[in-house]
């Protein structure tokens, strides 16, 4: 069995979906003064890296570049995810691929 290395650079195939972002109607909210280790999962699994701590440890969202996968309503959805839904007809992510 041969042993084959593949390199995938995520933020390259990221930069080529197009997002139509509905400034007046988040889609997804999160409770920033919830649990700082629930909020800590959502920095380990989201993919489009949303959820993230600045130096001094102070938390930020944007769902601006949300790829719509679910993957924060599954992991937290019980806690500090108040509210996810779709974005509504032409909003969100639409995917492109090379």
């Amino acid at each position: 069995m041969s042993n084959i290395e593949i390199e995938v650079n995520v933020d390259e195939y990221l930069s080529l979906n197009k997002y139509e972002v509905d400034e007046e109607n988040a889609h997804i909210e999160v409770d920033l003064e919830g649990s700082d280790a629930e909020f800590d999962k959502l920095i380990r699994v989201c993919p489009a890296a949303l959820y993230k701590r600045d130096e001094d440890g102070n938390k930020s969202f944007d769902y601006a570049g949300c790829l719509e996968c679910g993957t924060c309503r599954i992991a937290c959805g019980d806690t500090i995810i108040k509210k996810w839904v779709y974005p509504g007809p032409t909003m969100g992510v639409e995917y492109r691929f090379g």
